[in-house]
């Protein structure tokens, strides 16, 4: 699930040859070329395979799920808000963990051996919710709509968006449970700013000139 090991730990023959030195990877295989970060000296040395396991994964995306499968290293620790890229039929998908089965229940994270199922979101193209409200500040006279986009879109309090023949100005963004690195859970000050698979809703105020007509 993670990227392939750049850099490992092992002996180097020019200056630790019973001290294991950190060495970067240049050439992965049977006989991986490494470099010592210490003397720089290259050399090749036989790497231990890593184990993996196949894991099963259920993937939510606009209210739907499907399963796939995933193969990980058996001894990797992964946890909710983590995100990989998952092979399926169909598509690559980025997807984030929310939540990981084991035999005995569920948890924020374990080591992949002991993991039954992987719960995820796909999060590479996202929907986001908005709730939108007339420029005149009528709160009883709201509407919504749904809109598709990058789950890296970023999102800024107070500023104005045209997306999806539509025109609005952000003014709240509240935050999906899985969202991370945030201080709050609902975002309202000027500035304040989220990426779309961290959302769960926009409050916006409508910009547009025909959205609030009587037809």
């Amino acid at each position: 699930m993670t990227d392939q090991t750049e850099r490992v730990a092992v002996v180097c023959p020019a200056c630790s040859q019973h001290t294991e030195t950190v060495h970067e990877v240049l050439s992965p295989g049977g006989q991986a070329t490494l470099r010592c970060t210490e003397c720089d000296h290259v050399h090749k040395k036989q790497l231990p395979e890593e184990q993996t396991m196949t894991k099963d994964v259920v993937v939510s995306q606009d209210g739907e799920s499907f399963s796939a499968s995933t193969e990980a290293p058996i001894d990797e620790t992964i946890a909710v808000g983590e995100e990989f890229l998952l092979e399926t039929d169909e598509a690559i998908l980025t997807v984030r963990i929310t939540s990981l089965e084991l035999a005995e229940g569920r948890t924020d994270e374990a080591v992949v051996e002991d993991v039954k199922t992987i719960w995820t979101r796909a999060v590479g193209n996202v929907s986001v919710n908005v709730t939108a409200h007339p420029k005149s500040g009528e709160h009883d006279k709201t509407r919504s709509f749904t809109l598709q986009l990058p789950g890296d879109y970023e999102f800024t309090v107070d500023e104005t968006e045209e997306l999806s023949e539509e025109e609005f100005t952000v003014e709240g963004i509240l935050l999906r449970d899985d969202a991370t690195g945030y201080e709050h859970e609902k975002l309202d000050f000027e500035g304040d700013m989220a990426i779309a698979k961290d959302i769960k809703r926009l409050y916006v105020r409508d910009e547009s000139t025909t959205a609030w007509s009587a037809w």
